[in-house]
């Protein structure tokens, strides 16, 4: 049995993380109430997007713009979002588990440090990644998207993928692989996306709310395309920030829960050495009295 001075030791130990897993656990709280509403203050520009988009769908044809037209796969371009740090329980993980499934020819681009540090010691073809605040600023986002779409519109890769963890709940965050690119049905990608922001049908929207388009509507949904890519890119990473603070919340509460639980364990611990050491030392006592 350990000696009471070690146990107190290991107590004393065992309280200071306790301490600061408790900190932690407030502090992702607090982000992740912030994150999660970064995330739902831009529901509405989607929704106003989704029906600019569903405006322009009877005007234009499924090859007008380069991001609509399917071409060969030879290289697919995956784009990883991950935390920057760590202490957030399988969350990145379960993502590094869907880059081990990608075996045909892929570059990847990646947001976030751990990411970018799986790739590199994993040997994957990292073309470039992107550093971004805390706070997610959409200026940071966009130069990581106009380089990625730039590398698609000259061939690089032919398609662009996004693997990031999807928000469900703060106890749920879904390891997701999204195609992004290329969007080769504008009609599907209407559907999908007026499901998404739960707007009516397109025909409805033209009948209801006619729209003018100045200049002509190829020359919309060529200025429109890259900003939902950039905006569909974006509203991932928000997701990804508020799953890696509920992530880390639910991992200090349940690290601090066991920390209270190895406290009380080892006090009985020591309370039992304490009252053993106190026996001897009375039979001792009562030993020497005896051969007295």
């Amino acid at each position: 049995m350990a000696s009471t001075r070690d146990i107190r030791r290991r107590i004393k130990s065992v309280k200071n993380t306790r301490q600061i897993t408790k900190a932690m656990e407030l502090v992702a709280a607090s982000k992740m109430k912030k994150a999660q509403q970064l995330a739902l203050a831009g529901q509405p520009y989607a929704q106003l997007l989704s029906n600019m988009l569903a405006a322009l769908a009877p005007h234009v044809t499924d090859n007008l713009h380069p991001f609509l037209v399917r071409r060969t796969v030879k290289t697919r371009g995956v784009l990883l979002i991950t935390s920057d740090k760590g202490l957030c329980g399988p969350l990145n993980g379960n993502l590094f588990k869907l880059v081990a499934d990608i075996k045909t020819p892929a570059k990847f681009y990646s947001i976030g440090r751990k990411g970018t540090q799986f790739l590199a010691r994993t040997k994957r073809d990292l073309v470039a990644d992107f550093p971004v605040q805390d706070r997610v600023p959409f200026n940071e986002i966009k130069v990581a998207v106009d380089f990625i779409t730039k590398q698609y519109l000259e061939g690089v890769i032919d398609t662009v993928e996004v693997i990031f963890p999807r928000f469900k709940n703060t106890l749920v965050q879904e390891p997701v692989i999204r195609p992004v690119l290329p969007l080769d049905n504008l009609r599907e990608f209407l559907t999908s996306l007026q499901r998404h922001a739960g707007v009516v049908a397109a025909d409805e929207i033209n009948r209801n709310q006619p729209f003018e388009f100045e200049p002509e509507a190829e020359t919309v949904l060529a200025s429109l395309l890259p900003y939902y890519v950039s905006r569909e890119i974006y509203q991932f990473v928000l997701l990804t920030r508020a799953s890696e603070h509920s992530a880390r919340m639910v991992a200090m509460k349940t690290a601090k829960d066991n920390a209270t639980k190895l406290v009380g364990e080892l006090t009985l611990e020591y309370n039992k050495a304490r009252q053993a050491a106190i026996t001897q030392e009375i039979l001792e006592i009562a030993a020497a009295s005896f051969s007295a």
